[in-house]
């Protein structure tokens, strides 16, 4: 019997069948890798310089897990598109944290990344005559509503023995600050880095920082949905693993460091300077954090940024330990 040779495609028809294979996997591989990629909204800030340095030295990849920086200007801000689903993940001060816990309680901090005693400072010119706290009385002073800035204001009042009623508060947005100032519509200012050195740049010659105690250490924290600490647990430790690493590389090799601070931030070395020893990058969750919170949350109360008579939550329930155990068992040390 003769058999009669078998259909087989040509070199070119071949080729194509191969290319549409190909693409296909492709898709399906971009499609499955965009899936797993964490987005991450990160502040514009000193603050956030582990994700600057994980990004740089590729340790998210490294680690094993796809990460997506989002900038935006401010921990508020950060936190807002969190809150609002667009993100599952942000960078925060603890402030924002608090205000949002009077309404909703379906995220939680998983890590501490840095603190900071003088990120914040009290701004004002020269030409105002201002050289103390205690001559704010009466003074227009900028601020940002409900931020770190706004109660490190009213603590450094109160701890000169001005009644924050006594002053006239004039609320603003970071990037604002600098030309309020410099136009005269504010006397002084409250605001964080690197807004506060932007403003004494503007200012030129009549910039001046108000001295002070520093009355509060901020903690700057990475925030997360809790879906997403539910169903990606393993990721996020990736992740934090991946800013351990960073963090030791910035004690380890501060000029580099550096170098990559000045390139993201698109500031000059003259701000490094002034500003590198003001921060400690190193990963917790300890108690202070937790006491912070709820000192936070009676002088929200007390002085009416949240609704009269509202109940000051439970701060322990707005914290998850379990992925930094995992990544960095040292790290917490928060008491249940």
């Amino acid at each position: 019997m003769r058999h009669l040779p078998l259909h087989r495609p040509n070199p070119p028809a071949r080729r194509s069948m191969r290319r549409f294979v190909c693409g296909l996997a492709a898709a399906l591989a971009g499609f499955a890798c965009a899936a797993q990629e964490l987005t991450v909204a990160v502040s514009r800030t000193s603050l956030s310089l582990p994700f600057y340095v994980a990004e740089s030295q590729k340790y998210f990849a490294d680690e094993g897990v796809a990460v997506k920086r989002l900038d935006c200007i401010g921990g508020p801000r950060c936190l807002k598109l969190m809150l609002d689903g667009q993100v599952p993940l942000a960078t925060a001060a603890e402030m924002s944290v608090m205000f949002s816990s009077f309404d909703r309680a379906d995220y939680a901090i998983i890590a501490t990344f840095v603190t900071s005693a003088n990120d914040l400072k009290l701004l004002t010119r020269k030409s105002s005559g201002i050289t103390s706290v205690a001559q704010l009385a009466g003074k227009r002073i900028g601020t940002v509503k409900g931020t770190g800035a706004h109660y490190f204001l009213d603590a450094a009042l109160v701890f000169n023995g001005l009644d924050p009623q006594r002053t006239e508060l004039v609320m603003l947005a970071p990037e604002q600050i600098g030309p309020a100032l410099k136009d005269g519509r504010i006397d002084a200012a409250s605001i964080w880095e690197p807004f506060a050195h932007q403003s004494m740049r503007e200012l030129a010659a009549d910039g001046a920082v108000i001295p002070g105690p520093r009355l509060y250490t901020l903690s700057f924290n990475l925030v997360a949905d809790r879906k997403l600490i539910a169903e990606r647990n393993a990721d996020i430790v990736k992740l934090l693993r991946a800013l351990v690493r960073a963090e030791r590389f910035i004690r380890e090799r501060p000029l580099q460091a550096q170098a990559m601070l000045k390139e993201t931030l698109d500031v000059d070395q003259a701000y490094v300077d002034a500003t590198w020893s003001d921060y400690e990058y190193r990963m917790s969750l300890d108690q202070s954090l937790v006491s912070t919170l709820e000192g936070q949350a009676r002088w929200a109360v007390r002085e009416g940024h949240v609704p009269r008579g509202s109940r000051i939550p439970n701060y322990l329930r707005f914290v998850d330990r379990e992925a930094l155990r995992k990544a960095a068992p040292d790290a917490v040390t928060l008491v249940k």
